[in-house]
């Protein structure tokens, strides 16, 4: 699984434990609803971080708490 994929399930958990959808998510984080679902678009590769910290700050999570999952720990090098 790639950072990206990682990165998508680990919003789409959050908003699902906060029964949000990811407009709202976009709304809340000062985030244009595009940028939210383009992100979703598993043919886009690139996440800046600060598009993810700005999704962070929108649901009161720090970018320690985000990564700090063990899909995170798990994933493969990206150099290959």
């Amino acid at each position: 699984m790639s950072v990206k994929d990682v990165v998508v399930k680990r919003f789409q958990k959050l908003c699902t434990e906060r029964n949000m959808k990811i407009n709202e998510l976009a709304n809340i984080s000062g985030v244009t609803p595009s940028t939210a679902y383009s992100m979703m678009d598993e043919s886009r590769r690139d996440i800046s971080i600060i598009t993810i910290k700005k999704f962070c700050d929108g649901l009161d999570i720090t970018l320690g708490e985000f990564f700090s999952t063990p899909e995170f720990d798990n994933l493969e090098q990206e150099i290959k």
